[in-house]
């Protein structure tokens, strides 16, 4: 079901990245594209919360939390902490590096590829 749009959460603006040279990045474009459509796939309060964050003025909540996630990556071997943390802090962090984004779009649709592969090879065993 597609989501109407009275129903669909507002993009958080956010400056165009751009290239040494001037010109907008699209790799950092795809990433910010990337990230709103999996917002959408969220249940709405939990999206409505990342939106709240990812907002421009939220800069002094998002660094912490973002470091914080980061840490809790590198614990995975304790309970409740886990690796889903690492790429979530990544992502939080990469609102306020945007040298970060065209690195995190390349490694997510190196994952998805690769994820793509694994599906295909499970799918033709059967």
């Amino acid at each position: 079901m597609i989501p109407d749009d009275t129903s669909a959460r507002p993009r958080v603006p956010t400056a165009m990245p751009t290239s040494s040279q001037g010109s907008p990045n699209p790799l950092a474009q795809a990433w910010d594209d990337r990230i709103a459509r999996l917002l959408d796939l969220l249940p709405k309060r939990v999206g409505d919360s990342i939106a709240w964050l990812r907002a421009p003025s939220r800069r002094w909540v998002r660094i912490p939390a973002a470091l914080l996630l980061i840490l809790g990556g590198f614990l995975a071997i304790l309970p409740i902490f886990g690796l889903w943390m690492l790429p979530l802090g990544l992502a939080l962090l990469s609102e306020d590096l945007p040298g970060m984004k065209p690195a995190l779009e390349r490694s997510a649709r190196w994952l998805a590829a690769k994820w793509a592969r694994v599906v295909a090879w499970w799918r033709g065993r059967r």
